[in-house]
């Protein structure tokens, strides 16, 4: 049994990964909860986590005895201790400031954000990236696949990787769609899904289903216990972290332009032509407002 006084949240965090997947599914649920509320952990009574959660509190106690804990105040302990140690840092950045005002709200959704942007670089290893550059330029046809919040991602993904290379689509769900275009895909072919607890049901099916058809999947994500990091053959990960109620898409986006900066270095010859070709097809059309020149006289 590990003592709750001396375990730290970066043990709490590798506990719930290693034993994940021989949690019974009700304690999946209970440890995915955990994993991705470690502020609400520390804060809240077992019942109101277990309540958070949708399990029981039983499961709660269950939980932490499954990690080798031996109470759920062993598991609570190390979220609250890394909670305070944040507390603490913040009050010692406002009592080193010029004024003895308390921070503005928008100070820590910008620390927030700054530490999501962090995150890309903390939770990824430069090979990891690499590497799902060279799944989507390698990948005969390339499928980007994002709902609700995360759907902006996923065009800004589509988007900028249309311009690097060709047979790129943005899966869209315009009368039930998204599934069919999905289907279309086959061995070769790459799936790109992102999304965030809490995770949307038909991300989650739509990478089944691709597993399913030997379709290579790529999941940006917010963690090892995601259901599509569990399902894809490649992931990276990204932090969503706010004070605000709305999860932050900062570090997805932060993700997303990263892995397109690393599309971009790796491809080469055929990618700059790609570019220059688009560049010169968008000017020719007049796809951007220019101001004319003022006639001389």
């Amino acid at each position: 049994m590990f003592h709750y006084v001396i375990l730290p949240y970066r043990q709490l965090s590798h506990l719930l990964d290693s034993h994940f997947d021989r949690l019974s599914p009700e304690l999946q649920r209970a440890a995915r909860w955990v994993q991705a509320h470690p502020a609400e952990l520390g804060l809240q009574s077992m019942r109101q986590s277990a309540q958070a959660a949708s399990v029981s509190p039983a499961t709660m106690t269950r939980l932490s005895r499954a990690l080798g804990l031996d109470s759920f105040e062993a598991m609570r302990r190390p979220s609250m201790l890394a909670f305070a140690e944040s507390v603490g840092r913040t009050a010692a950045r406002a009592s080193a400031s010029d004024h003895d005002l308390a921070p503005a709200p928008l100070d820590h959704l910008a620390q927030a954000q700054v530490d999501n942007l962090n995150s890309v670089r903390t939770r990824n290893t430069a090979q990891q990236l690499q590497a799902a550059a060279q799944s989507i330029l390698d990948a005969r046809e390339l499928l980007f696949l994002g709902l609700r919040a995360s759907f902006g991602i996923a065009y800004h993904l589509h988007y900028t990787c249309d311009w690097l290379r060709a047979n790129t689509r943005l899966a869209t769900d315009v009368g039930g769609a998204s599934a069919d275009q999905v289907l279309a895909l086959g061995p070769g072919d790459l799936l790109v899904v992102v999304s965030q607890a809490p995770y949307t049901r038909q991300i989650v099916q739509a990478a089944q289903q691709a597993r399913a058809r030997s379709v290579h999947v790529l999941a940006l994500t917010d963690g090892n216990l995601s259901p599509l990091a569990r399902l894809a053959q490649q992931s990276l990960f990204f932090d969503t972290a706010s004070p605000a109620f709305f999860h932050s898409m900062t570090g997805a986006l932060a993700l997303a332009e990263t892995l397109i900066a690393c599309v971009a270095e790796q491809g080469g010859a055929p990618v700059v032509q790609r570019l220059a070709q688009r560049q010169h097809a968008l000017q020719a059309a007049h796809a951007y407002w220019e101001k004319k020149p003022t006639a001389q006289v």
